[in-house]
């Protein structure tokens, strides 16, 4: 009865805070960016629980779990690189998508190259809508696990009650309903992240057991276990591989877009990196912790965490961590879905259909792809296609090679037309889509190739484009 209490407890409060958000939507640019009027806390809090999702308690402690020490190397690049996000591209995008009037990321490269064709838009579009229903449909494959799993209830009553919750506070707050969510949720998975980790370490008496155990199944236990060129490729390849994704994740690019004012980005960045780095160390030692505690391993690793509060915590706990997972995922996944519902109504319904379409019925047509969207996101979800871990890669992947060079180059070059802008974003996507086809399905190498592929594309094109 108790876990069933919990849940419904976290329910309503998530509900409550969708439901008195309501009324405060008045129009689209209050639905899709919250006004510009949101402040550090919320902006800080908002960007990065909206980027840990699921990946965080679920896929990144089971690689931990499977390769050892080495492959915190991703958690220093994604911090590494969300730190140059927050410093380079930022300030330049509040105050440039302020300027041009752009409420998403595609509107803000069509004004930027001054695209009267559309052509942008549909292509950014495109790839939005293709990369974005596979990073939901984690979630969704997510919600379904940790329902079987702690609940002991039908994986297709997790996935369909986890899209209702997010469906709900999406459809009726929008951008500040979805950040006043992320803060409250935001603090409270940084606590239970934190305290699992804790508890053991304690319980063991330190790091040395733990460590001593990694060793004993000869996995790494240092993040310099030799130093061939080839572990250094590697590292580059791990680090960057997930990296570099932060420079073209929409649903994070939009939280520096809504910020009040430039001003309050350098207190955000550091609250933010902050809760970042705490969260994804606190991550490493779960997964480090698992090999501690099941040196004979276990079936499913991507339910390593699952496992650890089944078999080692009283049931209220075990409660909060589903609580807490499912904060994670939601908070992505709500993110994403309003990104997607944006650049639908935005960028097609308006921009193609209805050109003329007032606020109130532009709205409208981004709260109905709220629905559209996560109706196809539950139907794919359904045939649990691979892991949480090689879904979330893959559309990490296609989205920072689809719009990261693009929105680099946007900000810091001069040399750079409209022809050359939708190539980038054409053969970036492309590549990201098509990398399993090379041989190394899922591979973090998708990134750094969709990248060196979207940059040449650019600079190729306009230079052959010129006026």
């Amino acid at each position: 009865m108790i876990q069933w209490t919990i849940f419904f407890i976290y329910f309503g409060l998530v509900s409550l805070i969708a439901i008195l958000s309501y009324h405060r939507q008045k129009n689209a640019t209050d639905y899709i960016l919250g006004s510009r009027g949101l402040n550090f806390w919320l902006t800080a809090l908002s960007a990065h629980a909206s980027d840990m999702s699921s990946w965080l308690f679920l896929a990144y402690p089971a690689e931990i779990f499977q390769q050892g020490v080495f492959y915190a190397w991703a958690a220093i690049g994604l911090t590494l690189f969300m730190f140059l996000n927050w410093q380079f591209i930022a300030p330049r995008i509040r105050a440039l998508s302020e300027q041009l009037g752009s409420l998403t990321l595609n509107s803000y490269f069509e004004e930027r190259y001054a695209d009267t064709s559309g052509a942008i838009r549909v292509v950014s579009a495109i790839m939005a809508v293709l990369f974005y229903t596979i990073y939901i449909t984690s979630g969704l494959y997510a919600m379904g696990l940790l329902v079987e799993s702690l609940l002991g209830l039908d994986y297709i009553i997790g996935v369909f009650s986890g899209l209702l919750l997010v469906v709900l506070y999406v459809f009726m707050g929008g951008y500040t309903t979805v950040a006043w969510i992320d803060l409250f949720q935001g603090f409270f998975l940084l606590g239970i992240i934190l305290f699992i980790p804790s508890w053991f370490l304690f319980q063991a008496g330190g790091t040395a057991p733990i460590l001593d155990a990694v060793a004993a199944k000869k996995l790494s236990t240092s993040l310099f276990p030799d130093f061939q060129l080839t572990t250094l490729w590697q590292i580059t390849m791990v680090a960057a591989g997930w990296g570099l994704g932060y420079f073209g994740q929409p649903h994070i690019i939009t939280k520096f877009m809504g910020i009040r004012s430039v001003g309050e980005i350098n207190k955000a960045k550091w609250l933010g990196i902050s809760w970042q780095s705490t969260a994804l160390i606190a991550a490493t030692w779960v997964g480090l912790s698992g090999i501690y505690l099941f040196p004979g391993g276990i079936k499913e690793t991507q339910e390593l965490i699952l496992n650890i509060v089944k078999t080692h915590f009283p049931a209220f706990f075990s409660e909060l961590v589903l609580c807490a997972i499912l904060a994670a995922t939601t908070n992505v996944m709500a993110a994403q879905l309003l990104v997607m519902a944006s650049n639908m109504s935005e960028d097609l319904y308006k921009r193609i259909f209805r050109p003329m379409a007032s606020q109130k019925e532009q709205l409208w047509a981004t709260r109905g792809s709220v629905l559209l969207v996560a109706l196809i996101a539950f139907w794919i979800a359904y045939f649990k296609i691979t892991t949480i871990f090689e879904l979330v890669l893959y559309a990490w992947s296609g989205l920072g090679a689809s719009f990261g060079p693009l929105l680099l180059l946007s900000l810091y070059s001069q040399k750079i037309n409209r022809q050359g802008a939708f190539a980038g974003i054409l053969v970036g996507g492309l590549t990201g889509a098509l990398w399993p086809l090379t041989g190394n399905p899922w591979g973090i190498g998708a990134m750094v190739a969709g990248f060196a592929a979207s940059i040449t594309a650019i600079y190729t094109v306009s230079f052959f484009t010129r006026d």
